[in-house]
Formats: C-alpha cells, structure tokens, sequence
C-alpha cells in the first residue's frame, strides 16, 4: 500500500442529514451544501447517495460545480450556486439547469439579459459582508425582484457556531425586516442554524458541516477514517533527533515510525509535535515536524510494530485533529489531499 486509504461512509452522511432535516418541523425542506467537492470528500458520491435518500436541493459554491453534481444526481433535483451569476457562468448555468442565488444588481441585470426567464434565488447580506446584496440595494428592487418569482429569498448567519452571540438574534430581526411579507420562500439556516431553534429555520434549511461529522452539531455520527501506511520503523537511542529542524529528541530508546503522508496530503505542519496517531485504539505521538509527504511516529509504548496508523478514527475526529492544528474541522476535511485512495461504504445497501 503506497498510500492512505480514506474510508467515506456514506450511509452516516445520509443518517446526519436525516437527523438534521428531523430537528425542523416537517414542512421545512432540508437541503444539502454539497461545495467544494463535497466538503473534500467527492461530490459525486455523496450527491449520488444523498438523493436516494430523498434530498431535492444541492448548494455548490461555484458553477465548475455543477457538472459533478448533475452527473452524480440527473436532471431532477435543484442546483443551487452561491457566488450566483459571475462573467462566465452564463452557458453552465443554461446547460446543466444551475439555480444563481444572485447576490448584487449586476449580476441580476447579467442574468435577466442572458437568461430571460431562468429560476433564480436570492442573497441578502444581514451582516456577514461577504455576498449577498445590501439592505438598501434590496428594498430599491424589491418589489421588481419579487415579481419575476424567485425560488427562495436567503441570508448567511455569521456567528450561528456560538449560539449566545448577539450577532445571530441581530441577523435573524433583519432578515424578517427585509422579507417580511413576501410570497416566496426564504432560507437562513445552515447547520448552525438549525441548531439555533424553529425561529431560524423558515421554509429552507441547508446544512453543511454537520453532514460530514463536524461541529457544531454534536451528534454527527463519523464520517471519515483515515488510516496511513507505515514505510520503516527504526530505533532511537537518547539524544538522537526527528526530522527538520531536530524539533524533537529522544529522552530514552525510542521506537519510531515513518509513515507515508504529509502536508501534501493535507496534514498541517501546525499538526508537528502535537497530533495523535492511533494503533487500534492506542494512541501514539507525532514526533518532529510534518514533511511534504512523511510523518514521524512515536510507537516504543507498542507491542509490536503497525503496518498502519490511523489519524482520523473513532478516537480522533476531525474536530480534535483541528484543535491540534488551532484550527477548524472544515480546514481538516477540505484540506485532504488527492494522493488517498477513497473507498465509499454503504453498509445499508
């Protein structure tokens, strides 16, 4: 085995999504951010999976986007793009069936002129300041906007994660303001929100996170499994030094396990001297610093010598791996490089 094997499971991506759609009342539709290639993890696969499940509504990023997913789902469900209608979208939004959640009057205009009669979304910043169209922008066109039937009226929570924040009461208070009494549907939640209560959730909801096994929502079963090939061991006597920089040093004879991936394959160098790796429900320590394509392993407390090491298991998720790294689940599971062999499970089938 020249590389890791990422093992996906896909039956508990859909048991999450479930789980997630059953904490809103039944006339809420639960859709599905499905961007940046499924959260790392293969958008196809995971959109395959999760409309056999029933979902009917996919979230992408970008209109590039778009073809994996139409390939993964047929023409039926809803593909929605965030960054809406950008210079360049027009022929991919018309022959794969995209939605643009349209986030400014340029790309309105752009989309109206090139393709009249096309569904459409909309997106309006409550406070995020990152897409969406401004408060003033939006009530000038409101009226116009409405009348040409748009499939749903969205924002973007920005503090959804901490649920005291003051920000997400101020953000829910605007979005009623500026949707207040329209006739078509709105969205504001995505897992965070929906973890916020009923009063977020509208008429759609679009988890993200939470699908993959990340926080905040608590109760994700496991998605992932990464489990990585051990290339040699070695002995250490005291005093001798691991890796770049002689960042760690052996206080006693020590076993050492160089295994094969790196931050070419999305371990962070932050990851040097902190993560954990796991033998079969032991852990054992990352020792020196994280190379391009190797690790180094602490394994004297082993009874033997591990073919593999696993850094993403039921012991370690990818939360835990990201506190190592003072970072976010999301940059764990993005980050994963393209060197794993995926291996999908779907137990259920």
């Amino acid at each position: 085995m020249a590389g890791g094997h990422l093992d996906i499971d896909l039956d508990a991506i859909v048991a999450n999504w479930r789980a997630l759609d059953a904490l809103s009342a039944p006339e809420v539709e639960t859709g599905v951010t499905i961007k940046a290639d499924a959260y790392g993890l293969g958008a196809g696969p995971v959109a395959e999976a999760l409309a056999e499940a029933g979902a009917g509504r996919f979230f992408i990023a970008q209109a590039e986007e778009g073809e994996a997913i139409r390939e993964a789902v047929g023409p039926g469900p809803l593909v929605y793009v965030y960054s809406g209608h950008m210079e360049g979208d027009t022929e991919a939004i018309g022959d794969l069936g995209l939605i643009p959640v349209l986030n400014s009057i340029e790309q309105m205009t752009r989309h109206f002129e090139r393709l009249p009669r096309h569904p459409f979304a909309i997106q309006l910043d409550t406070g995020m300041n990152r897409l969406g169209m401004e408060p003033a922008e939006w009530l000038a066109v409101r009226d116009l906007v409405i009348q040409q039937r748009p499939h749903f009226v969205m924002s973007h929570l920005a503090c959804a994660d901490e649920p005291e924040h003051p920000m997400n009461a101020r953000q829910l208070a605007l979005f009623r303001e500026l949707t207040e009494g329209l006739s078509v549907p709105r969205s504001l939640a995505a897992t965070g929100g929906i973890l916020l209560g009923p009063e977020y959730h509208f008429d759609i909801t679009r988890p993200g996170i939470g699908l993959y096994g990340g926080l905040p929502f608590e109760d994700a079963r496991p998605v992932v499994v990464l489990s990585l090939p051990v290339i040699q061991t070695r002995s250490l006597e005291p005093g001798e030094t691991v890796g770049y920089a002689n960042t760690w040093e052996a206080e006693v004879p020590t076993r050492l396990a160089t295994v094969s991936a790196g931050y070419a394959d999305g371990l962070m160098r932050a990851l040097s001297n902190r993560a954990m790796l796991f033998a079969d429900g032991v852990p054992c320590p990352l020792v020196g610093r994280v190379s391009m394509d190797l690790i180094t392993v602490d394994i004297t407390h082993l009874d033997r010598d591990p073919e593999t090491l696993e850094i993403l298991c039921p012991e370690q998720s990818i939360d835990d791996l990201a506190a190592a790294a003072d970072t976010i689940g999301y940059e764990i599971l993005t980050a994963l490089g393209n060197r794993y062999t995926r291996r999908y499970r779907r137990s259920e089938k």
